[in-house]
């Protein structure tokens, strides 16, 4: 594969009419900016065609445009996975920008996380952090909810997600990171990685429809949550000790008054003895669910990323002899 400085991975599912706008949008503004880039579109496993969409494709700045298609659909998660784990792999570039292909990530904000990138010395994740959303207002309502939750739940303040450019050197150590197979940012958030931010606005959808309905909006933030599972399982597991020691308090206490209060006593004290029985359940649970998720690594991005992959190849190159990865 034909090696830039910078790498964009673009994972799509059958949003190719928005994928060929903003591609001529990301070719101006590397044109304005000089940067040199090529484009990996990740295909996660499109049922409609593409073919006719990249016929009259001839940018002016990107250098190569190639298609990676993956052999079933996976949803653009564990499609930047695969993307990732493919491209340190595969190829030398000095960075990978990760964006989607729907053009709510703007062309016009790959300069910022490049500059950001080059101002930390390529040290350093660097996520787009929104600003200001461009979704309903129902959205936005649900989309706080999710975040104070997993601020509640994890300790972990969220506020970024695909949108980012990852310097080669770190991306070494993501592909070994099994959580972005669920949740790319949570996955970096949990796995320490260094990382920093830039404010971004997030742009309009380009066209069409979002294939992302609400129940699906709903398992991607619980695919979040699920990354801490561990420290979830562990919280969960001290508020069921501390409803326990209340339980048998309150049933110590019922046992010293059951003189002086005969009719309730008994019920609560049995209520609060079946309550002790439910929390001590509840309690080895957790601890078998945390035990078994901190010994589970379910997939390896640099380990089994080609078992996904159908077939690469490049649709336009400004370089003569490039020899195709097929798998």
């Amino acid at each position: 594969m034909y090696s830039s400085s910078i790498i964009i991975a673009v994972p799509v599912f059958n949003d190719w009419e928005s994928l060929s706008i903003l591609l001529k949008r990301i070719d101006e503004v590397l044109d304005v900016e000089n940067i040199n880039a090529e484009i990996l579109i990740l295909n996660d496993g499109s049922t409609l065609s593409y073919q006719n969409i990249f016929k009259n494709l001839e940018p002016k700045t990107i250098n190569q445009v190639s298609i990676l298609d993956l052999k079933r659909n996976l949803g653009h998660q564990r499609a930047i996975a695969i993307g990732l784990a493919y491209i340190e792999s595969k190829v030398e570039c000095q960075a990978v920008v990760v964006m989607d292909s729907d053009g709510e990530d703007d062309p016009k904000d790959i300069p910022k996380l490049v500059y950001k990138c080059r101002e930390e010395n390529y040290s350093k994740i660097v996520f787009a952090r929104r600003t200001q959303r461009s979704e309903t207002w129902l959205f936005k309502v649900f989309y706080k909810i999710y975040k104070y939750l997993f601020k509640l739940l994890t300790g972990e303040y969220i506020e970024m997600g695909n949108f980012s450019i990852i310097p080669f050197e770190s991306l070494r150590r993501i592909v070994v990171v099994s959580e972005i197979w669920n949740h790319y940012a949570a996955g970096i958030l949990k796995a320490r990685i260094p990382f920093a931010t830039v404010p971004c606005k997030r742009s309009s959808r380009i066209t069409g429809q979002s294939k992302m309905n609400f129940v699906s909006l709903v398992m991607h933030g619980l695919s979040a949550i699920s990354i801490y599972g561990d420290v979830i399982g562990t919280k969960a597991l001290l508020v069921a000790i501390l409803l326990m020691l209340l339980s048998v308090v309150i049933i110590t206490i019922i046992y010293m008054v059951r003189i002086a209060v005969p009719n309730w006593a008994p019920y609560i004290a049995g209520l609060s003895f079946i309550i002790f029985l439910q929390l001590i359940t509840i309690s080895f649970s957790f601890i078998f669910l945390i035990l078994n998720g901190r010994n589970n690594f379910v997939f390896m991005p640099k380990r089994d990323f080609h078992y996904f992959i159908l077939n690469f190849q490049i649709i336009f190159s400004k370089k003569a002899n490039i020899d195709n990865y097929q798998d």
